[in-house]
């Protein structure tokens, strides 16, 4: 769904297209152990409500199920239009007005996404790109679904949400960046090593791939022993090695809590 959604931007949303989409995500026609209708609008009403039976709050409630097929078609009539609105205030919009009305029985929180993702594709002209604000949603699911309700009781005022989408877009920009800027060190390491013909055992390989990824805390001599499974005196060679090479340095402090770090840089190693 998500590839169509973003691989396919620049054809139009339609009914058929989201009726696929929503099959696509339920093809045993069933929601968990409920069976649900696929490939078509709901039926019946829609409400989000959590609390036990009898005690129920309700969090928002949609359109009747005979009004969707006429606020679908305005949605997607607007949506499809080359009408002037900035594109990421748009991306925001479609999202918010689409699981506003929740034409489905289940699964409108993902083909919303799918919808805001095929948004930016077009605001970008390209079906690649390095973030996910859908992974970025899910990811802080929580101030997602304060900030829908918030805005859905408030008279549908989407200033707030707007922001929230703004910022949860640069968050999403902003993991992306790390992550890429992570593999490209992570490859400029390796390369470096090669360049200079330098050789490390499996064990030595094992331990820099966790440097590299982000490994948490000190990395001393026993951590070393125990994620390769050797002795002691055989961690201490690995790393002694490892510093002739210029690839591992001897942090500040010395006795059994000498802690070992690795040489990003060639600038690094003093």
């Amino acid at each position: 769904m998500m590839l169509n959604a973003t691989e396919n931007y620049t054809a139009p949303l339609t009914d058929e297209r989201l009726f696929g989409w929503h099959g696509a995500l339920f093809p045993s026609g069933r929601s968990g152990i409920h069976k649900i209708r696929t490939g078509a609008w709901r039926e019946g009403g829609m409400q989000v409500v959590s609390g036990a039976e009898g005690n129920e709050k309700v969090h928002f409630a949609a359109p009747v199920a005979e009004h969707v097929e006429q606020e679908m078609a305005s949605f997607l009539a607007w949506f499809n239009s080359g009408e002037g609105i900035e594109p990421l205030i748009k991306a925001g919009l479609a999202h918010l007005y689409f699981v506003t009305i929740h034409p489905f029985a289940d699964g409108n929180g993902r083909i919303a996404r799918a919808i805001a993702e095929m948004s930016l594709a077009r605001l970008e002209n390209s079906s690649e790109r390095f973030y996910s604000m859908s992974s970025q949603i899910r990811e802080e699911q929580r101030s997602y679904y304060e900030i829908l309700e918030n805005t859905q009781k408030g008279g549908m005022d989407v200033t707030d949400w707007l922001t929230w989408f703004l910022a949860c877009l640069g968050r999403a920009i902003e993991k992306a960046n790390m992550l890429t800027g992570s593999v490209l060190e992570k490859e400029a390491f390796w390369r470096r090593l090669k360049r200079e013909s330098i050789v490390v055992s499996d064990r030595q390989k094992k331990i820099l791939n966790l440097l590299l990824d982000g490994f948490e805390g000190k990395l001393t001599t026993e951590k070393w022993a125990k994620l390769t499974k050797s002795s002691h005196d055989t961690a201490l060679r690995d790393i002694q090695d490892l510093i002739d090479k210029r690839i591992l340095k001897q942090e500040k402090g010395g006795g059994r809590s000498t802690a070992y770090s690795l040489v990003i840089r060639e600038s690094d190693a003093t």
